[in-house]
């Protein structure tokens, strides 16, 4: 950035101010706006910093930095960092890959729903809790974290419906109706 031109508008609006104070006056701004340039650039400096430094303030993690190459000021603008996104898309098809993949990452909360929770007690028998717990700590998360995920995969899979439906459909003719489980 080149102060130049501010330093240069500073030197024309005290020439101007003096004007009005006759010839005297105008003699003794000529001899003080040498020395006033560095003075004002130095001003014009310590502004732009304390700005630099409210904006760094207002970006965190991100920052503003005011360095200075020969004479005039350079702002360097460092910003945050990306925020890590979940993609379910991404996440279903890896589950569903016959390769290995990397445990996934933590799911991000769904922001879709109204955000509240509900709670529900659960049985199960001890030997299930234990590969819940296990299934959990290896992949870094808490039993209720692994169970929601666990649940909402479940949940999200397109044969997950059909297969629960097909299993309980025995239906059975007998004469005038029918017997079975429909959904």
């Amino acid at each position: 950035m080149n102060l130049t031109q501010y330093v240069d508008q500073l030197r024309q609006e005290l020439a101007v101010a003096a004007e009005a104070g006759g010839d005297e006056a105008r003699a003794m701004a000529e001899r003080l706006t040498a020395p006033l340039e560095s003075a004002a650039r130095l001003t014009l400096l310590n502004a732009l910093s304390a700005a630099a430094d409210e904006i760094t303030a207002d970006l965190a993690p991100g920052s503003v930095d005011v360095r200075l190459r020969g004479v005039d000021p350079e702002f360097v603008v460092t910003p945050p960092p990306a925020p890590e996104t979940f993609d379910a898309r991404a996440e279903y098809e890896a589950l569903m890959s016959a390769q290995p993949a990397p445990p996934p990452a933590p799911a991000a909360p769904d922001t879709a729903d109204d955000g509240g929770t509900a709670r529900v007690n659960l049985r199960l028998p001890g030997h299930v809790k234990a590969r819940v717990e296990e299934a959990a700590s290896r992949e870094g998360l808490s039993v209720n974290a692994w169970l929601v995920r666990a649940a909402s995969a479940a949940l999200d899979r397109p044969d997950a419906r059909t297969a629960v439906t097909a299993a309980r459909r025995e239906v059975r003719s007998s004469g005038n109706g029918f017997t079975g489980w429909v959904r």
